[in-house]
């Protein structure tokens, strides 16, 4: 396709998906999500949903589904380019015009190698006794890390020189405008020469799931540097606003509760005390972008910002956020230390450990902000007031809790507990009923695979479609499983597939997991029909409502898949080739140690 990658990428993070079908469809929000009445089949019960973490919708009726692209194919009968034109006049990209070359610019690749060398050097950097000293000094005695831990996390020390890194990378082959759009190098505008961008800094390297060094985040040690932090800008391998500090540490620590905090050397500081669940935006405010990534890994969020009055907007701020995605909500309210490395230092792990159980909800937030939009003093408007509360309430789980807060709502507006409980009851036994109604709507597009026009051949591979189904969706949900397929950690190849579709679906996701540009789910609009795509959503969405996601669910599926395969293979031979391959097959696990 003749439309480069990054106008794409451009266009979809300036449409907001819910805003776009909010055009076509009437949507009411249920939940983090949004329903509305199918625009693409004839239904009286709302079947249609939107999700705006994922960016995308889905319709449990007729599996239309897919992200903007996909739902302007559908909705004004474009195919994927006419989509993307539709969409770029509509967010105000300018797409390449007819003949203007499609430039490629530093590969992805080419920043990782730049990165790791730059990672490798700094790291030499600090363990030199001289070079290092300074730097080792502020990590061990001042930040109270220990010298394993240091290695743990790949810290190193950027020297006070000019050209330390530059000269490095140029032997390496590295010109110095592949170093300046790393970021590691900046251009003298006097002399035009390049000199290295971080100086006298204890560096950080950032991870992504994968183990590549993305980026690097540089904290001053006592220069005359005007800049604390110094932190790499966007490249072609790394995107502020799309990436988290430490999450490739703590993504095995997090299912329950995740610790947000407002600075990497606070998340560092929370790893070296035994609070493997931290991690940080990078130089930037809280985005979508992260709260998405964070939904993936975690039920919780445990906001530890800094104390102080901007840190405390922040928080607020960032509730909102998580508001969008289905992540609850809890925050830390420090007392006599400005940020959780000083409380830490002050009162200790233990402590700290204490202040995490006493975190308060995101509730009274909420409450305010709702009481802010209101004039309660008036009839109506208290009303209103109550209705909003009332379903911000309803999907908390625990009743006691729901009493808590029904008990607050009830003194602030003047209204009885009994007539808010009895709303919040109408709201859950409705939002039960609609998941009653979702659920076997699901569970009879799943239950059986006959007239499936997407994936014709799972009628014959039943068990064999249901392994790819969850291989597939764990493939487009997760990074670490791309990659570990991509590596040969875990082996599986297209012709452990069965079925044509879910071969073709696992080839496109690892042909984009091997680009320049990485996974991206909106670039497989190019290769799959509508209602192709509609099927990748309902797999993926699958996934995710589940909480075992990981390595062991995956080398699971590709075992049971190899057995499915066998059988097939056996079903489809000649008698006598079928007698043989039994015979081969029996051998094997014979001769497996």
């Amino acid at each position: 396709m003749s439309i480069p990658r990054e106008i794409i990428e451009a266009i979809k993070d300036r449409t907001d998906i819910v805003d776009l079908i909010g055009t076509y469809v009437t949507l009411k929000r249920a939940g983090s999500n949004y329903n509305g009445l199918c625009p693409f089949h004839s239904e009286k019960t709302p079947s249609f949903t939107v999700f705006p973490d994922t960016q995308s919708f889905f319709c449990f009726g007729c599996e239309a589904g897919g992200d903007a692209f996909n739902f302007i194919m559908r909705s004004e009968n474009l195919d994927y380019p006419g989509a993307i034109e539709f969409l770029a006049k509509r967010s105000g990209v300018e797409l390449p015009t007819d003949g203007a070359q499609d430039r490629r610019g530093l590969s992805r690749k080419r920043v990782f190698e730049m990165n790791l060398i730059a990672a490798r050097f700094w790291r030499d950097c600090l363990f030199d006794p001289v070079m290092g000293k300074d730097a080792m000094h502020y990590l061990t005695e001042k930040r109270g890390l220990s010298v394993p831990f240091i290695k743990h996390f790949g810290i190193g020390y950027a020297p006070n020189d000019f050209g330390a890194l530059t000269e490095i990378l140029r032997k390496a082959g590295y010109t110095d405008a592949e170093m300046k759009e790393a970021f590691l190098c900046g251009i003298s505008q006097k002399s035009g020469r390049a000199y290295d961008y971080f100086r006298h800094r204890v560096m950080f390297p950032v991870f992504d799931n994968t183990g590549n060094v993305i980026a690097f985040s540089g904290r001053d040690i006592g220069g005359d540097t005007k800049a604390k932090y110094l932190n790499t800008s966007d490249t072609p391998a790394f995107q502020k606003r799309r990436n988290l500090f430490a999450l490739n540490f703590a993504k095995n620590h997090c299912a329950e509760q995740l610790i947000l905090c407002e600075g990497n050397m606070d998340a560092v500081s929370l790893h070296a005390a035994g609070f493997q669940n931290a991690v940080a935006s990078l130089g930037t405010a809280l985005t979508d972008e992260q709260a998405r990534i964070i939904a993936k890994y975690t039920k919780t969020v445990i906001i530890a910002y800094d104390a102080d009055a901007a840190g405390q907007r922040a928080a607020h701020r960032a509730m909102g956020i998580f508001a969008k995605v289905g992540v609850e909500v809890r925050v830390l309210q420090m007392q006599g230390a400005k940020d959780p490395d000083e409380f830490i230092k002050t009162f200790g792990a233990d402590k700290f450990a204490q202040l995490l159980k006493k975190s308060r909800t995101g509730f009274d937030f909420k409450l305010e902000s709702v009481l802010a939009r209101y004039d309660i003093t008036k009839p109506e408007e208290r009303i209103r007031a109550a209705a909003d509360l009332c379903e911000i309430v309803s999907p908390v789980y625990s009743a006691a809790e729901r009493e808590v807060y029904i008990a607050a709502i009830s003194e602030r507006l003047g209204l009885t507990v009994d007539s808010l409980r009895k709303d919040v009851e109408r709201i859950i036994g409705r939002r039960a009923r609609e998941g009653k109604q979702q659920q076997s709507r699901q569970a009879q597009l799943t239950a059986s695979a006959l007239g499936d026009k997407v994936n014709p051949e799972a009628a014959g591979h039943v068990q064999a479609a249901a392994t790819e189904q969850i291989i597939i969706g764990l493939l487009l949900l997760y990074g670490e499983h791309r990659h570990a397929v991509l590596t040969g950690q875990v082996s599986l190849a297209a012709d452990s597939f069965v079925t044509s579709f879910h071969r073709r679906a696992f080839e496109a996701i690892m042909e984009l997991e091997a680009s320049d540009g990485g996974y991206e789910f909106s670039m497989l609009g190019e290769h799959f029909s509508p209602d192709e795509m509609g099927r990748l959503v309902r797999l993926e969405r699958a996934r995710r409502e589940l909480s075992e996601n990981g390595t062991s669910v995956l080398r699971a599926a590709v075992e049971t898949l190899t057995r499915e395969r066998e059988r097939a293979e056996i079903r489809a031979a000649s008698p006598e080739d079928a007698i043989n391959r039994i015979l081969e097959s029996k051998r094997k696990k014979k001769d497996k140690p």
